[in-house]
């Protein structure tokens, strides 16, 4: 899968990913990383990490989402694929004014990838189809 990511951001999730698999915990260096990276989005999606918000759905055919249950309690789809979430603020802040390289969301995303934290549920592919063509969800 290619990276949407600039290189400093993927060795953070690296460095992040050794890190917890060592100690079960982000040490404060690489939290003050996450935050001069990614701004003020780090502590938001902190939160969504801590409260387990982050589910990678899949299917038998091998496709795979993130749904991430939104502060507000929103549902939404990110596809990491695509780099893209659907909120707002992904659509403001990324897309029209270009000051971020991500919303919460999906920076939550990337974080429960790297600390192993992320809920797994299986789909049929109906299902999958029926999410990636922005309709109902399972």
């Amino acid at each position: 899968m290619p990276s949407f990511l600039p290189a400093v951001a993927e060795q953070l999730f690296r460095d992040i990913q050794k890190a917890y698999e060592e100690t079960s915990q982000i040490p404060n260096d690489l939290l003050i990383a996450l935050k001069f990276v990614f701004g003020s989005c780090a502590l938001p999606a902190l939160d969504l990490v801590d409260q387990r918000a982050v589910t990678c759905l899949s299917s038998p055919s091998g496709r795979r989402i993130f749904q991430v249950m939104g502060g507000s309690g929103r549902l939404y789809t990110c596809f990491l694929s695509c780099h893209y979430c659907p909120c707002p603020a992904f659509a403001y802040t990324v897309l029209r004014r270009n000051e971020g390289l991500l919303c919460k969301h999906i920076l939550a995303v990337y974080l429960c990838r790297a600390t192993a934290v992320t809920q797994q549920e299986s789909v049929s592919d109906q299902q999958m189809s029926t999410l990636l063509s922005g309709t109902t969800a399972p």
